[in-house]
């Protein structure tokens, strides 16, 4: 998100000046030119609504406090990501047409899409978050959220494994840490490059190490055992016991 805005044609005045931006999106705009200027920690929630031309109670209508200006989307990708999680559960829970691993997966990539609407906004964001501790913390609480959506969807997904539950938490772990590898290497790069082909072979190699391909396993149901060889000696009729046991210890390798 710019700071700054292009200047309207003459015969755009009118219109400009009747469509102002929304005040939620006019608030985050304000806090981010004066994060850029004079830095977040020197910038208070005043500042901010003076700039944007509110009050405080306006402010604080649209954001608890000056950390969730800094992420104003999170909370609305969340909602989404959640009610995609749930549509698959209603829809196709009795299908089994799509596989766990891979809707999670694709859960995440709502998160790319958000942070890929507007890069230069994402950007700032990124090296802002950087050089706050407080927000880096903030930012952490907002990341463990995403997989707890995750793993919550494959907690139920896999209820009838053994070890649903380890698997469930243990791939949302994977896809929420190979979604933020990639999307943080296209946040170093300034936003260049394509950011869908990045968290695509991240999340490709996530789907290769968890998918899975069959039906699971009830948790009731014993675990197979080893497989065992199967030999087949022939020998002459009225053989000595002792001859055909032999035979077989030869086949099978004993002394």
């Amino acid at each position: 998100m710019s700071s700054s805005s292009a200047t309207p044609g003459r015969g755009e005045k009118a219109e400009a000046g009747a469509a102002k931006p929304p005040m939620r999106e006019a608030l985050v705009a304000a806090a981010f030119q004066l994060f850029l200027e004079r830095g977040y920690e020197q910038t208070t929630v005043d500042d901010i609504v003076t700039l944007a031309g509110v009050g405080r109670r306006s402010f604080f209508r649209y954001f608890p406090s000056k950390e969730d200006v800094v992420f104003p989307d999170h909370e609305r990708c969340l909602a989404d990501m959640t009610a995609f999680l749930a549509a698959s559960g209603e829809e196709q829970e009795q299908k089994q047409e799509h596989e766990p691993v891979r809707r999670v997966c694709d859960a995440a990539r709502l998160v790319l899409r958000m942070y890929a609407e507007n890069p230069t906004f994402s950007v700032q964001r990124y090296r802002l978050t950087k050089q706050v501790p407080g927000l880096r913390a903030y930012e952490l609480s907002v990341v463990w959220r995403y997989e707890r959506a995750l793993a919550e969807y494959l907690r139920r997904r896999f209820s009838g494994r053994r070890d649903g539950t380890l698997q469930a938490d243990v791939i949302a772990a994977a896809v929420v840490a190979a979604h933020n590898n990639a999307l943080r290497s296209w946040l170093r790069s300034d936003g260049q490059g394509d950011a869908s082909a990045e968290v695509d072979h991240a999340l490709g190699y996530v789907q290769s190490a968890f998918g899975v391909t069959s039906p699971p396993r009830p948790a009731d149901e014993p675990a197979e055992e080893p497989g065992e060889d199967v030999v087949v000696v022939v020998s002459r009729r009225g053989a000595p016991l002792w001859r055909v046991v032999q035979e077989i210890e030869t086949t099978l390798g004993r002394d």
